[in-house]
């Protein structure tokens, strides 16, 4: 027996001895890993402050960033038009087209803080701006993370700390609840996902969001009351959206445009440019050469591109050591950056036979002068041609759909151009060796110089030069009728500045707005009042009053 406990006593001893050597071993490892944690965190934490001591100079954009709604240049009317969207005792979804670098996000953001003092407005000083771009807005399919709706993250996933342990799924809010009680602006909201598109609308149309969870069972008590209350009655998203977008409205999803009042800020004009460009060369403390304002407008077309000249002119200044900023740097710059001269195209001095001013609108949303020129020849065999240049003979149109190819609108127009030439004035042009030019390097596409073509083409069949200050723009049917063309005031303001006195648009677009424009506008129904107007000089202006 003494053996036997001696023995076990042994066995206990040394048994104490290995748990307490393991016991110690853990803790000088623990301690040592604290130590080397601690260390890291040390370093990390001084290698961040380092990172934080560290400044550039601030970028002139930042310092030319408006910082009230009167240095927004150009956008008057959208400004207007948001204000009242959003500054309302019931503020609504917004949707703001427009060209980039013109002040979308500017003016939205302007918006709320103004609203914010409102006495009707639910805004208040709790309400956030919430800013997200749609073309860097990625999720998981497997809703593991989306960062505009929000997502789950459940127990299996990494890092999901003390929750995971306990079998918790734990609701992750999204830039919808972040914008809670303020706006959400999403730029370049055309590019979403359709799934993120659709996840966005529900959450519109109920104000919040519901998540759901394989790991969620209302009955386990270990989950917190406050997730049990998200899993039944969703997270709060009660929020406005504005979206920006430089897409064209038929490519953004129906469902999203009749939830939102549609906006759209324009182009800057070489005006507004300027007058970006003064205020620019202000907060640089530089001196410019007459006219350098001027230069810079020629070649930017909007107000971030000017200011980013600007910034490149003050840097050749600079390293020159130069208090000044002479057109030769702006020269240079344009050079450089292979920038083209954002030229006005005027209007001829004669008048010619089948010559015609039509008007369009540039991909920038920029109104302009079309220059067509129209040849109508009876062939010596009797047999007629057709020859079109200068145009798209077939477009693909994108919608939220997707691209449809087909028959480019211009040339339809033509089609309907000859067709209504020989309806009205009874002659055949079969026999006609017939050339339709558009000049200037502009590729046409779109039905509203129907109207000039077929002055263009009366003109030449019948040898009558039509007035140089006359500018056209309208959609023609092959019944006569002249039908409303998009764009009418920007194009109206590009005929003023070509040059032009007179204008003749479809009587369905004559709004009083069109009377800021010094151009005599005629607003005509049809093909016979054209062509009376037009080719009969003695005839008094039709309306000339604006009495429509």
């Amino acid at each position: 027996m003494e053996i036997i406990s001696a023995i076990l006593i042994s066995s206990q001893l040394i048994f104490t001895f290995i748990a307490g050597m393991y016991f110690f071993q853990n803790i000088r490892f623990s301690n040592n890993s604290k130590a080397i944690f601690n260390s890291d965190f040390r370093d990390r934490e001084e290698k961040l402050l380092k990172l934080k001591s560290i400044k550039l100079t601030e970028p002139l954009s930042e310092k030319t960033r408006p910082k009230s709604l009167d240095d927004i240049k150009g956008q008057d009317d959208g400004i207007k038009a948001l204000r009242s969207a959003l500054c309302s005792k019931n503020p609504r979804h917004v949707i703001i087209y427009g060209p980039p670098g013109v002040g979308k996000t500017a003016a939205a953001r302007l918006i709320l803080e103004e609203a914010k003092l409102m006495y009707s407005s639910p805004f208040g000083k709790f309400s956030k701006f919430v800013e997200i771009d749609a073309t860097t807005l990625r999720f998981d399919e497997r809703s593991i993370a989306d960062p505009l709706i929000g997502s789950v993250h459940d127990p299996i996933y990494q890092g999901a700390g003390i929750y995971g342990n306990a079998g918790i799924p734990q609701p992750k809010e999204g830039a919808v609840t972040k914008a809670h009680g303020g706006i959400l602006f999403i730029d370049e909201i055309g590019e979403l996902h359709p799934v993120q598109m659709n996840k966005l609308l529900k959450v519109l149309e109920d104000r919040k969001v519901f998540f759901s969870s394989s790991y969620y069972s209302e009955e386990n008590k270990a989950i917190p009351r406050f997730i049990h209350d998200i899993f039944k009655n969703g997270m709060p998203a009660d929020f406005r959206l504005v979206g920006a977008t430089t897409r064209k409205p038929e490519e953004i999803p129906p469902a999203l445009r009749s939830r939102c009042t549609e906006i759209f800020f324009k182009s800057l004009d070489h005006n507004n440019i300027e007058i970006i460009v003064s205020d620019a060369f202000k907060k640089t403390g530089y001196k410019f050469e007459k006219d350098t304002e001027k230069l810079i407008a020629d070649y930017a077309t909007n107000g971030r591109e000017a200011v980013n000249i600007v910034e490149n002119a003050v840097s050749i200044a600079e390293i020159e050591r130069r208090s000044y900023v002479s057109s030769k740097d702006i020269e240079w710059i344009a050079e450089t950056s292979h920038k083209i001269k954002n030229t006005i195209n005027k209007i001829k001095e004669t008048s010619e036979k089948g010559i015609v001013n039509g008007l369009a609108v540039t991909n920038n949303g920029n109104g302009t002068v079309l220059g067509i020129e129209i040849s109508a020849e009876i062939s010596s065999n009797g047999e007629g041609s057709l020859i079109t240049t200068g145009i798209a003979e077939n477009e693909t149109i994108k919608n939220y759909t997707g691209t449809i190819s087909k028959k480019s609108n211009i040339l339809s127009s033509i089609e309907n151009v000859i067709t209504c030439f020989e309806n009205f004035t009874g002659i055949s042009l079969k026999a006609y060796n017939i050339h339709i030019n558009f000049t200037g390097g502009t590729v046409a596409d779109g039905p509203s110089a129907g109207i000039a073509m077929y002055c263009g083409l009366y003109s030449a069949v019948f040898n009558i030069p039509i007035p140089t200050d006359m500018i056209f723009t309208g959609e023609i049917s092959i019944k006569g009728n002249i039908l409303p063309v998009g764009g009418v005031f920007e194009k109206l303001k590009a005929g003023f500045e070509a040059g032009a006195k007179t204008a003749f648009i479809p009587f369905d677009n004559f709004q009083s707005s069109l009377e800021k424009i010094d151009i005599n506008i005629n607003p005509v129904k049809n093909i016979s009042e054209l062509t009376k107007y037009v080719f009969e000089p003695n005839m008094p202006n039709i309306y000339s009053d604006k009495a429509v």
